[in-house]
């Protein structure tokens, strides 16, 4: 097979996947048929594209032999069909509720029923990434499994868990109705910043960014913004992910070393995504009192304003970091808000913060924080103390750019301390500069 209509594949694949999964959805109501189906479709696509090229609508193609599949598949098996059409007939009774204003008044995109299906609460959260990479981004299980830097074995169990989940508790494949959906919209939105995260900030591996599940995230956001355009957060969400993704070229050095935003190269950024999400924030804050993702999209916004770190609106971002807290309240949140006061009223004021919070249980575990009161300590040069929280972050980074980044930190202490009467420092654990 020539080159090109692998590729032309690969895209189709990425674009209508999810699309096409979800009618066969829709359709059969079975969502181990319609993978089975698709993937048919798509080996028939190999199959044949590379003889007769690809097709002027490829997704209509592609649709028309996934139904015909499946509709052979239940030819063939009478007892599966029959059982097919009792879960028709339940969901064709799910369908008769009063869900007659789905959004909007009008039809919603088959995709939402995935979308709302797969971040369901009654799935546990590792299951719902699982399934959201496994039906709307299209991913394979192994896909899947490096995505998360697990066994195969464990992305596998995590996909049948959800699927199994959703056959067994009969999960409807619908979009909720109306008064639903502001409380399953969070999760939702949960599920694809989960993924954006991990794609922008690694958690562990040799790579500080995951760029395609970042690009896949902010697809799957896109996809979200079209379908439910008025939803303001959906619109925060979207921008947060693209104002944070603009500045990926600049975050790690030319050896993959983790940059920090004060000293990244902001020539690197991509302006135009850049410009796309601080549009988007406008119309996620207007309209009434903002969400979480909004603000956090505004404090994204403000930092891609500014040249530089002297002239960032720090107080500005303490104060919106205050706003998050009253929505959301979370000891990350308060550390933000910290190294933000830190960085408009000195490493002092930041500091006591961050020391308010040494007994909040989430933070023993997070490697920013160690990171961040080591960064206050070194700037105040209370170097022997920086450097015992620098090994506690040591001890707690994921990816090997984060462990490098607080290698050579620590390195910086170790040059500048001098032996005091109130800490030896552990010439062991020292890493050569």
């Amino acid at each position: 097979m020539s080159r090109k209509p692998a590729l032309s594949l690969e895209a189709v694949f990425r674009e209508e996947y999810g699309q096409l999964l979800a009618t066969l959805v829709g359709r059969f109501g079975d969502l181990d048929l319609a993978e089975d189906a698709t993937s048919d479709a798509l080996e028939a696509a190999l199959s044949r594209w590379p003889v007769d090229g690809v097709p002027s609508r490829p997704g209509a193609w592609l649709l028309t032999t996934a139904r015909r599949r499946a509709v052979d598949r239940l030819r063939r098996d009478q007892t599966y069909a029959a059982k097919l059409a009792e879960i028709q007939v339940e969901q064709d009774r799910a369908f008769q509720a009063p869900s007659a204003d789905p959004v909007d008044g009008g039809l919603p995109d088959e995709r939402l029923q995935l979308f709302f299906t797969c971040a369901h609460p009654a799935l546990a959260p590792d299951d719902r990434i699982a399934i959201t990479l496994r039906c709307l981004v299209g991913m394979t299980t192994t896909e899947v499994a490096r995505a998360f830097l697990i066994p195969s074995s464990t992305a596998g169990q995590r996909i049948s868990r959800a699927k199994n989940k959703i056959r067994v508790a009969r999960i409807p494949f619908r979009v909720p109705d109306r008064h639903e959906i502001a409380q399953r919209l969070p999760g939702v939105l949960q599920v694809v910043y989960s993924i954006f995260t991990e794609g922008y900030a690694a958690s562990s591996g040799e790579d500080l960014l995951r760029t395609d599940l970042a690009d896949e995230a902010i697809r799957l956001g896109r996809i979200l913004h079209g379908l439910l355009p008025a939803e303001r957060e959906v619109t925060g969400l979207l921008s947060l992910m693209l104002c944070t993704h603009g500045r990926s070229s600049a975050r790690a050095g030319k050896d993959g070393e983790m940059v920090m935003l004060e000293e990244q190269d902001r020539r690197l950024w991509d302006r135009e995504m850049i410009d796309e999400g601080r549009t988007l924030v406008v119309l996620a804050l207007t309209g009434g009192s903002p969400g979480p993702y909004g603000v956090q999209a505004a404090i994204a916004a403000l930092h891609d304003e500014a040249t530089d770190a002297e002239t960032t609106d720090w107080p500005q971002i303490a104060e919106l970091y205050g706003v998050l807290a009253t929505i959301t309240p979370s000891p990350i949140v308060a550390l933000n808000r910290a190294a933000a006061i830190a960085m408009c009223e000195g490493p002092s004021a930041g500091l006591e913060a961050m020391e308010a919070l040494s007994t909040e249980p989430l933070l023993q575990k997070y490697y920013p924080y160690p990171a961040a009161r080591a960064d206050l300590l070194a700037r105040l040069e209370r170097w022997p103390e920086a450097a015992r929280w620098f090994q506690r972050a040591l001890g707690l980074a994921g990816s090997e750019p984060e462990k490098k980044f607080v290698q050579r930190r620590l390195a910086a202490c170790y040059r500048n301390a001098l032996p005091t009467p109130e800490g030896t420092l552990d010439s062991d654990t020292c890493p050569h500069p």
